[in-house]
């Protein structure tokens, strides 16, 4: 096997554009960031609901079952 082929594994920086700052392992020294866990709407709980019904139980609340309503 060949020597000295594998990159250099050290301690790395994460950057945040909130602020955030994170050490952790890798072969970056350092890593810029747009979201982290501190500022993510979804680690936040600020995560909107999304509806979960279909398009045709969409459609029937919107128009009407025409058939049972005559």
């Amino acid at each position: 096997m060949k020597a000295d082929i594998q990159p250099k594994y050290g301690k790395a920086t994460i950057k945040c554009v909130c602020g955030n700052v994170i050490e952790t392992g890798s072969v970056k020294e350092e890593m810029r960031v747009d979201t982290c866990s501190a500022c993510h709407p979804f680690f936040t709980g600020q995560k909107q609901a999304i509806s979960s019904k279909g398009r045709a139980a969409k459609f029937l609340e919107k128009y009407g079952d025409k058939k049972n309503n005559k």
